[in-house]
C-alpha cells in the first residue's frame, strides 16, 4: 500500500504543471478565438450597413424607380407583399430610417433578398440558390485540384533547388501564371470546342435533358464542365506552386530539417512531415481565402463559357440593371469571405501556435 502511494505521487507532481500548462494554453486559444470572432461580427454588421445605406445614399429614390420599371416590365400593379419587400431594401422615403433598417434586417434575416427586375417576380434568393450549385460544382472543386497540384509541385521544386526539375518547371509556371485566364479560357473553348468539337461551346449541361441525379445528366454535366474546369486549373495552380517553392526554400535550410537529416530519417518523411507542413502554413492562409472567394465564382470563365453560376448571374444583372440581384450577390459574396476567413483564423490557431502567444 506504501509502495503504490509512493509511486503515484511522482507521477501526480509531474503530470501537474503539464496539466497548468494545457490549460494556459487553451485559455490562449479561446481568448484569441473570441477576439477573432469578435471582429469578424463586426465586418459582417459593417457589411450589411453598407448594403443598406448605399442604395440610399443615390439621388431621388431607388425603390420608386425599381418599383416603376418593374410595372412595366410585367404591364400590371405589384402586389403589396413585393412593394414591401422592395421598400425595405432600397428604402421608403415615408418611412423612419432606423424602422427602415430594422425592416432590412428583418428581410435578411428571412433570407429576403428582394425581387428579381429582370425575371419578375422570382425572388433573388431563389435565382442565387440555382446559381450556387453550379459555382461551387465549378470554382470549389477547380481551386481544390488546383492547390494540391500546385502545392505538390512546389514541394518537389522547392526540395529540389536548382536542379533541372526546378530550373526547368520554376520560369515555365512563371510564364503560365502570368497568362491572363480568360484568354486561356477564350483559346481552349476556340481549339477545343470550336475547332475539334471534343467539347460543348456553352452552357452547364444538355439543355434537352431534365435536372435530375441520373447518370445521363451528370455525364453531360462533366462534359459541360471539363474545359472550364481544366481552365481554371490550368491558370490557377502556377501561383500555389510558386508560392510553395518559395517557402519549402526556406524551410529546407531551417535547424529541424538538418535535424532531422542527421538522425537518417527517410527523404520522403524529412521532406513532408518537416519541410513542408511548416512551409504549408502561408498556403493554408491563402486556401481558406480562395474558398471564401468560391461563391463570387470564376467570373470571366463563367462568363466565356455561359456557365449558369453565380458570376454569369452576376454578369447579366450587371447587364440589364437588376440592382436586387446585384445588392443580394455582393452581401453574399462578402458575407461568404468573411466566413472563410473566420475558418481559416480558427484552424490556424490550431496549426501555428505563434499565432495565440503573439494574439
Amino acid at each position: 500500500m506504501t509502495t503504490t502511494q509512493g509511486a503515484a505521487a511522482p507521477a501526480a507532481a509531474a503530470s501537474g504543471p503539464l496539466e497548468v500548462t494545457r490549460r494556459r494554453k487553451g485559455r490562449k486559444r479561446g481568448k484569441f478565438l473570441v477576439r477573432r470572432l469578435g471582429f469578424y461580427l463586426v465586418a459582417a454588421w459593417s457589411a450589411i450597413t453598407l448594403n443598406f445605406v448605399i442604395p440610399r445614399l443615390m439621388p431621388g429614390d431607388p425603390s420608386a424607380a425599381i418599383i416603376d420599371q418593374l410595372e412595366r416590365v410585367s404591364g400590371q400593379a405589384l402586389p403589396p407583399a413585393t412593394l414591401v419587400s422592395i421598400q425595405g431594401l432600397f428604402g421608403n422615403p415615408d418611412d423612419n430610417l432606423f424602422e427602415q433598417y430594422m425592416t432590412y434586417l428583418g428581410q435578411l434575416a428571412r433570407f429576403d433578398l428582394g425581387v428579381s427586375i429582370v425575371n419578375f417576380p422570382v425572388p433573388v434568393a431563389d435565382l442565387v440558390a440555382t446559381g450556387l450549385p453550379w459555382t461551387l460544382l465549378l470554382v470549389g472543386t477547380t481551386t481544390i485540384a488546383a492547390f494540391v497540384l500546385g502545392t505538390a509541385l512546389g514541394v518537389a521544386a522547392g526540395w529540389r533547388a536548382g536542379t533541372r526539375f526546378d530550373a526547368i518547371v520554376t520560369p515555365l509556371t512563371t510564364f503560365l501564371s502570368s497568362v491572363p485566364y480568360f484568354w486561356v479560357a477564350l483559346l481552349a473553348l476556340w481549339f477545343f470546342g470550336f475547332i475539334l468539337g471534343w467539347f460543348p461551346l456553352s452552357g452547364g449541361y444538355d439543355p434537352n435533358l431534365a435536372i435530375a441525379f441520373e447518370p445521363a445528366f451528370i455525364a453531360s454535366v462533366l462534359q459541360y464542365g471539363a474545359l472550364p474546369a481544366a481552365t481554371i486549373v490550368f491558370s490557377a495552380f502556377g501561383g500555389w506552386m510558386l508560392g510553395m517553392r518559395n517557402m519549402t526554400v526556406t524551410t529546407v535550410g531551417e535547424d529541424y530539417v538538418l535535424l532531422a537529416q542527421a538522425k537518417g530519417l527517410s527523404p520522403a518523411r524529412v521532406r513532408w512531415r518537416y519541410a513542408a507542413r511548416n512551409a504549408m502554413l502561408p498556403q493554408f492562409t491563402g486556401f481558406a481565402m480562395a474558398l471564401g472567394g468560391v461563391v463570387g465564382g470564376a467570373l470571366l470563365t463563367e462568363i466565356v463559357f455561359s456557365y449558369p453560376g453565380i458570376g454569369y448571374l452576376l454578369f447579366s444583372a450587371l447587364q440589364k440593371r437588376d440592382y436586387p440581384v446585384m445588392q443580394g450577390v455582393f452581401l453574399l459574396v462578402t458575407l461568404t469571405v468573411l466566413l472563410a476567413n473566420l475558418i481559416a483564423d480558427s484552424v490556424y490557431v490550431w496549426l501555428d501556435p505563434r499565432v495565440r502567444e503573439e494574439g
